[in-house]
């Protein structure tokens, strides 16, 4: 067990795959793919049908974007792809800076496949953070799959575990910093989280760099219609 499984094994996160295996698909990843509901919240909806984000995981996305920067010299691809439309989603994105965002998507697979396409990557190469039936498409296909927490559904988590379709389920319930949790377990895993938190602080020339990369990045919002996508909001 290396010191990242450990410090999060203790809090109770599960490494369902070891963490070497983890580390070496993640190794490969060029994008991170996010659910909306029930990942950045607890999948409630306020009285707007929308539902919102903490800053504390916005900065783990972030942050993990820059890892992977720091070992890669380029920006990872991202997405939101959610089965609902969620104006707090499309906001995060375009304050983000995201790739994509795409919504009210039964069939998530069609998004995935869409958004690989777009960016030129296979599914092999997405990292996905997810939370439940919805998203097992994506999950029984792409190459890092990380289950946000929910202690209210055991028979589903045993599920993932049985059919290989989870990697690590964090300690943390959704809406409860979970995202965070995530990110900086991955990023431990890419062995370069201190020097994230220094390039940061300092707000280094290379962090610049990325920060100037990203902000340069627009979003583009797609939807489905039957089988097909299409340009969205």
């Amino acid at each position: 067990m290396n010191h990242t499984e450990s410090i999060f094994t203790q809090i109770g996160g599960v490494f369902c795959t070891p963490s070497i295996e983890i580390n070496s698909k993640l190794n490969g990843v060029k994008a991170f793919v996010f659910d909306w509901d029930g990942v950045f919240n607890n999948a409630v909806k306020n009285e707007n049908k929308s539902s919102t984000f903490n800053e504390a995981d916005s900065m783990g996305t972030n942050m993990l974007r820059f890892s992977h920067y720091l070992l890669n010299k380029e920006l990872p691809a991202t997405a939101i792809i959610s089965g609902e439309k969620n104006e707090m989603a499309f906001y995060f994105c375009e304050r983000e800076h995201f790739n994509s965002c795409y919504y009210k998507v039964p069939h998530k697979l069609i998004a995935l496949n869409h958004f690989c396409a777009q960016n030129n990557i296979q599914h092999s190469e997405v990292c996905y953070f997810f939370d439940d039936v919805l998203d097992l498409s994506i999950a029984a296909v792409c190459g890092v799959r990380v289950m946000i927490n929910r202690k209210a559904n055991p028979l589903f988590k045993n599920y993932l575990v049985q059919n290989n379709l989870v990697d690590y389920i964090t300690a943390h319930e959704s809406g409860n910093f979970s995202v965070r949790e995530a990110t900086e377990m991955l990023m431990g895993l890419n062995d370069n989280f201190n020097q994230c938190m220094d390039e940061r602080k300092d707000f280094s020339p290379i962090y610049q760099e990325y920060l100037a990369l990203r902000q340069a990045t627009p979003t583009a919002f797609f939807s489905v219609s039957g089988e097909e996508i299409i340009n969205g909001k």
